[in-house]
């Protein structure tokens, strides 16, 4: 079976830069940096970017061209013990991938909410209440029924992914980023303009850039910076690997993933600017501090900005821009968490896209459906944080480790990177990747431990996160191992590297 290429060096770096930029972007960086020492904080950002985003993007981008596999080939194809590595990787994207799609259906909804403004003054209210149908805790570790209106949004929008992953590579994934990135940047920045004119956007800007500079003798400010930066570019979930391998032998990967990194970052400053503009000027509106309204996550999208718009000129024309943003964001990140699967899957056993599309595309609706209920959203919440704090960054750890170090790949892919890239790694590139990163993640992943240990997440009862928290991610490497047993189809073509297209 011949591998799918890209159309254009324009459309992967398109695909790359969709993938990492998502929902995280407009919700979670404003909020992390703003609270982590605002303008100071940019300095632990830009140097995690160097130390640690571009290096890592690099490492993935050279790994998935080189060995051109999906993450389970392509670990398997450096060495068949570490194939476990790509399988964890792929259920990882799979199980992000089934809740992440709520959220967009969600964001859906509220496109249509935002034409009459149908969240109202009391903006929590309607959101829990009134759209979520949650009446009370009770209904955590429970289904307590089917929302309707998120479930009909759901499958749309996996009817609009899977189509697009149905098509391939270069006429589905390509082509749909090349018409959602731009036109993602075009309406944010509308929505950017108008917040920075809007009165009061100055005081929500100061807040945002005036920089504290005692908080970078604070460990935890420079954790929140190395974390920011590897979840935005969606990092060790097989993503940048699986897109690579559809490149040709003779792309300069080194500055695609330059070029990926900082335009991922460039678009988190950009909404920073934009959501503490309007923050700053809901402030003045309402007479609330900013500090009150300075949240991140789903309050900031699904309460803050509602309030916020209904108190903006032409509100229902930015209550749509903001939310058609969102989903914009969110379904180029959704895209390749698909594509990570899919691609593992027809390596693995040989069969078609088609096929596999609608096995794989089947099951993840399945399982998706149970995050529509009135208890959707403490499942989301739980399983959302244990598999970034405790799945990717534990797998993060062991690819670093076992790749560059324990099969020694670090020197074999630095100088396959450094044949045709105008920007050249060296020992940099490997102190910073090979010893900063890892023990960097691995002080996170420490600090993330002692602090869900502490206590019981969220306050949810501990059978509930005991198992779709603590249990989900001990299960993820045991299923990945087991997957890794299972033969592949036609093996010996499985060990051999593909020569590529020279173009």
């Amino acid at each position: 079976m011949t591998r799918e290429k890209w159309g254009t060096r324009v459309g992967f770096i398109l695909a790359a830069v969709g993938s990492a930029i998502g929902l995280g972007n407009i919700w979670r960086f404003p909020y992390v940096a703003f609270k982590n020492g605002g303008g100071a904080f940019m300095i632990p950002y830009l140097f995690a970017i160097l130390t640690t985003g571009v290096f890592f993007v690099a490492l993935e981008f050279i790994m998935g061209k080189t060995y051109r596999g999906s993450a389970p080939l392509t670990y398997f194809r450096i060495n068949k013990n570490i194939e476990f590595i790509g399988w964890w990787q792929f259920l990882i994207a799979f199980v992000i991938m089934t809740y992440y799609v709520v959220i967009l259906a969600w964001a859906t909804n509220y496109i249509g909410y935002s034409a009459t403004l149908a969240w109202g003054s009391d903006t929590q209210t309607f959101f829990y209440s009134s759209f979520l149908n949650i009446s009370d805790a009770a209904v955590v570790g429970s289904t307590g029924g089917v929302v309707w209106k998120v479930l009909i949004a759901l499958l749309a929008i996996w009817l609009v992914t899977l189509g697009t992953v149905f098509r391939g590579v270069k006429k589905g994934i390509e082509r749909l980023n090349k018409v959602a990135l731009p036109l993602l940047i075009i309406l944010f920045l509308i929505f950017v303009i108008r917040g920075v004119t809007l009165p009061g956007a100055v005081d929500g800007l100061n807040a945002f850039f005036t920089p504290s500079w005692s908080s970078l003798t604070e460990p935890s400010v420079w954790i929140a910076a190395y974390s920011q930066i590897f979840y935005s570019l969606s990092l060790a979930m097989g993503i940048m690997i699986t897109y690579s391998s559809y490149l040709p032998r003779k792309m300069d990967t080194t500055n695609n993933a330059f070029i990926a990194g900082f335009a991922n970052s460039s678009f988190e400053l950009l909404a920073g600017i934009g959501i503490f503009a309007a923050i700053g000027f809901m402030a003045q509106a309402s007479g609330m501090s900013i500090q009150e309204l300075a949240v991140g996550g789903i309050g900031l999208a699904f309460v803050v900005i509602p309030q916020i718009i209904n108190q903006l000129p032409a509100s229902a024309f930015f209550g749509v821009l903001f939310f058609s943003c969102l989903l914009l964001a969110g379904i180029t990140s959704l895209i390749s968490l698909v594509e990570v699967c899919i691609s593992a899957v027809i390596d693995k056993f040989n069969i078609s896209r088609q096929k596999t599309v609608l096995i794989v595309g089947a099951l993840a609706v399945l399982i998706s459906v149970f995050y529509t209920t009135r208890g959707g959203i403490y499942l989301l919440d739980v399983v959302d944080n244990f598999v970034n704090s405790f799945a990717i960054l534990p797998g993060a750890v062991v690819e670093i480790v076992l790749v560059l170090w324990v099969c020694k790949q670090i020197n074999v892919l630095r100088d396959e990177a450094n044949l045709y890239s105008q920007i050249k790694l060296g020992n940099l590139w490997k102190i910073c990747l090979g010893m900063v990163t890892p023990i960097v993640l691995i002080i996170i992943l420490a600090t993330s431990l002692v602090a869900n240990m502490k206590t019981v997440y969220g306050g949810y009862p501990e059978a509930f996160v005991a198992v779709f928290g603590w249990g989900m991610v001990a299960a993820l490497p045991v299923v990945a191992f087991l997957l890794s047993r299972i033969p592949w189809k036609d093996r010996e073509k499985a060990k051999t590297v593909p020569e590529g297209e020279d173009e």
